[in-house]
């Protein structure tokens, strides 16, 4: 009788393949960059030069694929060459709809790169309200809609179902970034995504210690086409990075499920903190979208962004006591995280875009690590103190 492995199981087996010769169950790391040829332009075996294929990037690539439940997956050296890729789909004239609370690397590329070079046209609307949305399409075409939940920094929840039923009426690739989420707790395909974008760096990796990029698609097409972008930009991991990847993919359900149960308490902790104006997490009840969250999420992550009480200069003091948070950018770490959005990861953002979107001077995002839930607390305590 066939099985019908659960995430659990994809995470640790997704893309296994056991050394024919050797019986490793390991994956095996092919450095090389070429490969042997039988005659003029015909390979010994599959593979030509690792630019275009490599067979750990290729089994890589299986488990990700397995992991999002997409028949295909791609990767990159990072998350904003997946970006790059992605929107080498788009012709010279385009209009893509972007969610406003976008990573601000992601708006740096799309405004400063993608409309001055590639002559591509975009929008940001708070898509929170669907009304909003069907306004854009009634104004102009739109060929793409980009789309981030939970967002950066904020952690909006965009209603997939909702955005991906009207992107399949008004014929716009639909494409979701779950990086946030994670494969464990989010799963765009069934809400009509047709790419899923991650930055690998961030919970796929979890150590801090590999930069990369994947996208996954169920579009035969879609993915034909950014398979040749993969390998005539050349963008990709190098076989060491893919071999890192696949080692934590093994890890990652049960330390999402440990990000998730330390951030509740976390998130539980700083509402009730004095210091505290606001507490943004997706888990709480207060969450003005916790409802949704809760449909279309299997779990809430390990991110939480707050408001604290007091002046900029209390801020920095803040940010200076934590021994546990270390302040640093990215994510997703086993380590925890805390970072000031406003001056670190969406610097690039326009000053009154910030203040419109709510990254104040005040705002601080927490990427809540794996350690000791009480430890963390008393952490907190003492650098709000």
């Amino acid at each position: 009788m066939p099985i019908h492995p659960h995430d659990y199981t994809v995470s640790v087996r997704g893309g296994l393949r056991i050394d024919p010769h050797s019986g490793a169950i390991a994956p095996n790391i092919a450095p090389t960059t070429t490969f042997l040829q039988s005659s003029p332009g015909t390979p010994k075996g599959t593979y030509e030069y690792s630019r275009a294929d490599n067979p750990t990037r290729e089994q890589l690539e299986a488990a990700l694929a397995a992991l999002e439940g997409a028949p295909h997956a791609l990767t990159f050296a990072s998350g904003l060459a997946a970006t790059q890729a992605i929107l080498q789909l788009c012709k010279p004239g385009q209009h893509i709809l972007v969610c406003d609370d976008v990573y601000g690397g992601t708006r740096r590329f799309f405004q400063n790169i993608c409309h001055p070079y590639q002559s591509l046209h975009f929008t940001f609307v708070d898509m929170r309200d669907l009304s909003l949305i069907e306004e854009a399409f009634r104004k102009q075409r739109i060929d793409m809609v980009w789309v981030e939940t939970p967002t950066n920094p904020t952690l909006r929840i965009i209603d997939l179902a909702a955005v991906g039923a009207l992107c399949h009426k008004e014929k716009a690739l639909f494409i979701v970034d779950n990086t946030f989420a994670s494969p464990l707790f989010q799963k765009p395909l069934e809400f009509g995504a047709h790419l899923i974008l991650h930055s690998t760096t961030k919970y796929i990796s979890g150590h801090s210690d590999v930069t990369g990029g994947a996208v996954m698609s169920s579009s035969e097409e879609l993915f034909t086409r950014l398979k040749f972008y993969q390998m005539a930009i050349g963008a990709v991991p190098s076989p060491f990075d893919c071999y890192l990847l696949l080692r934590s993919l093994q890890t990652l359900a049960v330390r999402m499920e440990r990000h998730n149960q330390n951030a509740q308490l976390i998130a539980q902790f700083l509402s009730q903190h004095p210091r505290v104006s606001r507490v943004l997490f997706p888990g709480l009840p207060s969450h003005p979208q916790h409802a949704l969250a809760k449909k279309q999420m299997k779990g809430f992550s390990g991110m939480i962004s707050l408001y604290l009480k007091g002046s900029f200069d209390d801020i920095k003091d803040f940010c200076s006591r934590t021994r546990l948070f270390l302040l640093a950018e990215s994510l997703g770490s086993t380590k925890s995280l805390l970072n000031h959005p406003a001056t670190m990861t969406h610097a690039s953002v326009p000053e009154n875009v910030r203040h419109e979107l709510g990254i104040t001077p005040v705002l601080i995002r927490l990427s809540v690590g794996l350690e000791d839930a009480q430890d963390l607390k008393e952490d907190l305590s003492q650098a709000l103190a």
